[in-house]
């Protein structure tokens, strides 16, 4: 495993350390501010990640994508030159086998953090993560699982999700799933787990699974975040009275 950074530095440092994961083969990289990034490097190796490269702004970030081709990116939010939000839409746009992007932020309910889901980033972690939320974030990620819990992310999706926004016209054919699939992703959208779901519609967990799996396939999407956010911008579910969740109709 491979993880790559590119942080704002006062210094203009840019340097490649390679980074390999003996463990998992994953690899990473950063974009955080210095200090925090130095520190990140640290935990990473010390679980065995392989950190392959490190940048200083924006414009940097996407030069070391392409050249090294991580497997995780941690991507400071306010850089320099070019913010996290441009690099990860520059790194995430139609790029095949593109890299899972993390977001650093000081806020959790923040516009840019909500761009950066909706332009395909897997989650965010505030500054003052754990080393062991750090590493564990990055190996989350690889697997094709989606940081945010559902709830976190509707708190954003409720404060800052327009609809008629460029995601929801991305996807706004939701013709092409199914009346069950389309119960799901719904359901989904409200926060339940693969374990309630199954629950809910009763329903072992693998064909939950696979019902997952095929809505991501079929409208584009890389996780379950970004399902979350596409339901509510094309209105498949809506917010209504107090912030609840509310589903036009649910089908069988």
């Amino acid at each position: 495993m491979t993880a790559a950074t590119a942080a704002g530095s006062t210094s203009g440092r840019c340097s490649e350390p390679g980074l390999r994961g003996a463990k998992s083969g994953t690899r990473a990289g950063t974009t955080t501010s210095a200090a925090l990034w130095a520190l990140a490097v640290i935990i990473l190796r010390a679980d065995g990640i392989d950190v392959v490269a490190e940048a200083t702004n924006g414009g940097e970030a996407v030069e070391a994508v392409r050249r090294t081709r991580p497997d995780v990116v941690l991507m400071d939010i306010r850089m320099p030159e070019m913010d996290g939000l441009e690099a990860t839409r520059r790194i995430l746009t139609g790029v095949a086998d593109a890299p899972r992007v993390i977001i650093l932020t000081t806020f959790d309910l923040d516009r840019y953090v909500y761009a950066a889901l909706s332009a395909g980033a897997s989650g965010f972690l505030l500054k003052d993560v754990t080393p062991e939320q750090l590493t564990a974030a990055v190996r989350t990620v690889r697997t094709g699982d989606a940081l945010l819990a559902p709830t976190i992310t509707r708190r954003l999706v409720q404060r800052f999700a327009h609809r008629g926004s460029d995601t929801a016209a991305l996807h706004r054919d939701l013709a092409s799933l199914t009346p069950r699939e389309l119960e799901v992703l719904g359901l989904l959208a409200r926060g339940l787990s693969n374990a309630e779901l199954a629950t809910r519609l009763q329903l072992a967990e693998a064909t939950v699974k696979t019902h997952v799996a095929r809505i991501l396939a079929k409208l584009g999407l890389r996780d379950r975040v970004q399902a979350v956010i596409v339901a509510y911008e094309t209105g498949l579910v809506s917010v209504g009275a107090g912030g609840a969740a509310q589903q036009p109709t649910e089908q069988t």
